[in-house]
């Protein structure tokens, strides 16, 4: 669970500050679960700088709750959460602050999303959160107050999910939880999964993936896990502290992720595929001559996470380079903007077949062709 975070301040000498707006929106991953928005008051005068960035004042404040009368819902909306924000120690700086002011001592995991753009993002020219969402072709509305830029946050954090395909920010997060022995019953585990198309990630105790597989029904595929007989079916379901999963929408999606994904993680009860390949078709990353996308640059566009959004898959000169979302057509038709949100993929083989093989299989997916 995470708790994307963002404040606005007064101003002022270091951890003399005073909160004047924060926005917390709760996600589990897949979709926000709560949210708290509020002006605060901050019981002293907002830099004159700082109005002019946010366009809050000290008359807007007034009749603003003081932060002790918002103190309680802070720890509430983000308890068994952590910290997402950009530039996440200076939030988490300015929350332990006021809290300590109230003689409490609050303490949560933090994620910071300019660390991570920087890793997952590392061609951006600027991680600042306006210019990187704007070469992201992310939509950002009251820039500079603390929805908008929480709302923003957000979606750069859902894309830096996707981008990672060490799977990194789930382990590490998976691993900070109390996990002991299975607490929760493998049937609530199957409850809380989803009957949509995605991949799904088994851990053990220790956060590790010990098993990837993909399914078009997570839910099914994961009881079918539990309810398995068999020496390896058994020590699966022994070693399964935690099922977690990522919603892709499209099928071909689910296949790409699940075969990058099992090549970076190799999770030690996933058997390695076996490919079998037509010698005649000599493939080798690159979609074979007389396929209709041989040397072509297109945009393989199918169902996405969610209403509005779309998945893209794209090919550069026949060969496969990587998968991403979208929600706005400017985002697929500036080249730049395309290239930042796409996921980078391993070309190979495999890769190559199970494309094929999906176009073969769904008739009518549409492609859109690049301009060189």
């Amino acid at each position: 669970m995470y708790a994307i975070l963002d404040i606005e301040t007064t101003g002022g000498k270091y951890n003399e500050e005073g909160i004047t707006e924060i926005a917390i929106h709760k996600y589990d991953g897949h979709k926000v679960v709560d949210q708290f928005i509020s002006l605060v008051n901050p019981e002293k005068d907002i830099q004159p700088f700082v109005v002019n960035l946010t366009g809050i004042n000290n008359k807007m404040l007034r009749t603003a709750p003081k932060f002790h009368e918002v103190a309680k819902r802070i720890i509430e909306i983000t308890e068994d959460a952590v910290l997402v924000a950009h530039n996440a120690q200076f939030d988490y700086r300015i929350l332990r602050t006021e809290f300590r002011r109230l003689g409490y001592n609050y303490e949560r995991k933090t994620i910071c999303t300019v660390d991570l753009s920087k890793i997952l993002i590392p061609e951006a020219t600027s991680h600042s959160l306006g210019k990187l969402v704007r070469s992201l072709g992310i939509p950002v509305s009251d820039r500079h107050r603390a929805n908008g830029d929480a709302l923003a946050t957000l979606k750069l954090f859902k894309l830096l999910l996707t981008k990672d395909s060490d799977k990194t920010i789930l382990k590490g997060v998976v691993r900070e939880e109390t996990m002991g022995e299975l607490s929760p019953t493998q049937l609530e585990i199957v409850e809380n999964m989803p009957s949509g198309t995605g991949v799904y990630y088994m851990h053990n105790k220790d956060g590790d993936i010990i098993f990837l597989g993909k399914s078009t029904n997570i839910k099914k595929r994961v009881n079918t896990h539990f309810t398995k007989d068999g020496q390896r079916a058994r020590r699966i379901q022994k070693a399964t502290k935690k099922v977690t999963y990522e919603i892709t929408g499209s099928q071909l999606i689910a296949q790409l992720k699940e075969h990058e994904e099992l090549r970076r993680n190799k999770p030690r009860f996933n058997q390695l595929h076996t490919i079998k390949i037509n010698a005649k078709s000599r493939l080798n990353g690159s979609l074979p001559e007389g396929h209709e996308l041989h040397r072509k640059s297109v945009l393989i566009i199918d169902k996405g996470r969610e209403i509005g959004e779309k998945s893209a898959i794209l090919i550069k000169e026949g060969e496969y380079k990587g998968l991403g979302y979208y929600d706005l057509n400017h985002q697929i038709n500036n080249i730049p903007i395309l290239e930042s949100i796409i996921t980078p993929m391993e070309s190979n083989e495999h890769t190559t077949k199970i494309i094929i093989s999906y176009l073969e299989k769904k008739k009518g997916i549409k492609i859109i062709e690049l301009e060189e």
